[in-house]
């Protein structure tokens, strides 16, 4: 009987802890205020999220032609009425929604979508940053800055001092995956490439990479890769990752971050919505940490099927950090799943989450929801301490917690 309750005391320390921890969100899609309309937030934001927009078109009321053809508020009208007036809301994004209003304290069961928005609309984006990181637990984002984005640009090209609560990753999506256009870009901007990576070339791709990285103090490179990505491969791809990312990665000492098991377009017409999952090659993560011991890997991959052996995989490899639970694994029944299989196998060494939030009021749900899951997943591993004898102090258990919140990834980056 004493063991019992030794066991649920503990549980109960563990929950506390992870619901009080402060959050270092490692990979986000969100923008300061600064960044203006990049930063998307509110209620129509939401419900026009590409999850929603797809689960909407899959009831037929509308084909995505018609649906894009609407307004943003007409979509956010369709979406509401689809998802949740004519249906129960009860997939993660929709029930994500409602967590974010409940926590706002608005009336979940009034069902007033133009109360919403005009409780939205009252905010100015200082204080609607503000409240959402209050009720995220939040204390640092961290951005995806794509310097080949045509709004984004200009302001890092103006020197716009930029909410030190987000930080920057440069995102080299545009270099690996379209080559031969951005190359083009490259030449207008005044880098000597050609559409033939030879050495000038790599100079040049590397020079661009330096400059970018100090000019937004970006804490890592990241990448987004299909489900065939390969290394060490002959094409566009493989030369500029073996001769330039890896080389500016060691040299500035950040990190590259591969997201992979993107299957693109699958239904183009749902636009962003349309991308899919696909089994990807964990050799690839394999031979790059063996092959560069020297460069810190951070990797997520998209399809369940990968979870196991990239966890095994990062046994092997201590410049290896696996994190997240990427896109279409950031569902409960799978973050239960990845969790305890990285406990299990990592212990504490590894970032259980981010959000991979677009919409600034999603960090709250995705946040609220995570810690739950993972509060669980780590009262079990503690309880089965305490079951041997093994007995661990608040204090303990806090540093811990915050290592799996923020502290690993900090300490990953060297700082």
């Amino acid at each position: 009987m004493a063991g019992s309750r030794d066991t649920e005391a503990v549980r109960k320390r563990v929950v506390k802890a992870v619901r009080e921890a402060r959050v270092v969100d490692m990979h986000t899609h969100l923008y300061s205020a600064a960044f203006g309309p990049l930063l998307l937030r509110g209620i129509d934001e939401l419900l026009t999220y590409h999850y929603l927009v797809a689960e909407t078109v899959r009831w037929g009321g509308v084909r995505a032609e018609g649906f894009w053809r609407r307004s943003k508020r007409e979509q956010a009208d369709l979406v509401w009425k689809t998802l949740f007036c004519d249906h129960s809301p009860i997939s993660e994004s929709c029930r994500g929604i409602l967590t974010v209003l409940e926590r706002f304290g608005l009336d979940v069961g009034s069902r007033d979508l133009d109360a919403y928005r005009e409780f939205f609309d009252g905010m100015s984006v200082e204080e609607h940053i503000d409240k959402v990181f209050e009720l995220a637990g939040v204390d640092r984002v961290v951005m995806t800055n794509d310097p080949f984005d045509s709004i984004e640009r200009p302001i890092w090209m103006n020197e716009t001092q930029c909410d030190p609560r987000f930080a920057a990753a440069l995102r080299v999506d545009p270099l690996l995956n379209s080559w031969e256009s951005a190359s083009d870009v490259l030449r207008t901007w005044g880098y000597d490439v050609s559409d033939y990576l030879d050495e000038k070339a790599g100079r040049e791709v590397r020079r661009f990479l330096e400059e970018w990285i100090d000019r937004t103090g970006a804490l890592y490179m990241a990448v987004s890769l299909p489900q065939d990505f390969a290394f060490p491969e002959d094409s566009p791809r493989g030369q500029l990752i073996a001769h330039c990312l890896l080389p500016v990665a060691e040299e500035k000492g950040v990190p590259f971050a591969l997201m992979i098991g993107v299957k693109r377009a699958v239904n183009p017409v749902l636009k962003l919505a349309g991308d899919s999952v696909g089994l990807a090659d964990v050799g690839a993560v394999e031979r790059l940490c063996a092959g560069y011991p020297d460069i810190k890997f951070m990797v997520t991959m998209l399809a369940r099927e990968n979870q196991h052996e990239l966890a095994v995989t990062a046994r092997k490899f201590a410049n290896l950090m696996v994190f997240g639970c990427w896109w279409f694994l950031n569902n409960p029944c799978l973050i239960e799943e990845i969790t305890n299989m990285r406990l299990d196998l990592l212990g504490l060494s590894m970032i259980p989450q981010h959000s991979d939030a677009r919409v600034l009021d999603q960090i709250v749900y995705k946040w609220e929801h995570s810690r739950a899951i993972i509060g669980e997943a780590l009262a079990d591993k503690y309880a089965n301490l305490a079951a041997t004898g093994w007995q661990v102090t608040d204090e303990e258990i806090r540093r811990d917690v915050g290592d799996l919140f923020g502290g690993n990834f900090q300490s990953f980056l060297g700082r």
